[in-house]
C-alpha cells in the first residue's frame, strides 16, 4: 500500500482561515491517505479517526510519500484512535511554539507526522509538514 499525505487548502471556514493566516500557508489541514483511507486527528470528528474524503483538487493538494511506511501509519492509527482532538497540543505548540503534546489527544499534523515517525510531531503544522515530506522525498529521489 502506498501513503499520501493529503493538504487542504484554500479553506473558507473560520477557524480554516485563521490557521491559514496564523503559518502563512494555503494549508489548514492535513491528512495520511492509506487505501483511499484517510487518517488524521480532526477537530470536527472530535479526534483520531479514519474516514473517506472526496479528494478533490480543487480543495486538496496530494502528494506520494514512497518512503513512508503503511504499516507504522496504520499501527498508529490502531494505538490512538481512541485519542480525542489536541486543542492544548495546538496552542501549546503553534501559537505560542513551545513544541508541547498532550497526552491522549493530538491535532492533524501532530498525528500524521507521528505516524510518519518523524521527531517533535507537535512542531509541525500542515505547510511544514508538507515541505518536510516533500524535502525528505526530494532527499531519496537525489
Amino acid at each position: 500500500m502506498t501513503v499520501q499525505l493529503a493538504l487542504r487548502k484554500r479553506d473558507t471556514r473560520i477557524a480554516a482561515r485563521v490557521i491559514q493566516w496564523w503559518t502563512g500557508s494555503i494549508y489548514s489541514h492535513c491528512e495520511l491517505v492509506i487505501d483511499g483511507w484517510c487518517y488524521s486527528s480532526s477537530a470536527m470528528d472530535g479526534g483520531v479517526r479514519r474516514k473517506r474524503i472526496d479528494l478533490d483538487p480543487e480543495k486538496w493538494d496530494v502528494a506520494p510519500l514512497p518512503w513512508a511506511d503503511d504499516q507504522r501509519a496504520l499501527d498508529y492509527f490502531t494505538a490512538t484512535d481512541h485519542h480525542r482532538y489536541g486543542w492544548t497540543g495546538l496552542v501549546l505548540s503553534q501559537l505560542l511554539n513551545l513544541n508541547r503534546s498532550t497526552d491522549k489527544a493530538q491535532f492533524c499534523s501532530q498525528w500524521c507526522a507521528a505516524a510518519l515517525g518523524l521527531p517533535s510531531p507537535a512542531s509541525y503544522s500542515p505547510a511544514t509538514l508538507g515541505a518536510i515530506c516533500g524535502f525528505v522525498g526530494s532527499l531519496l529521489a537525489a
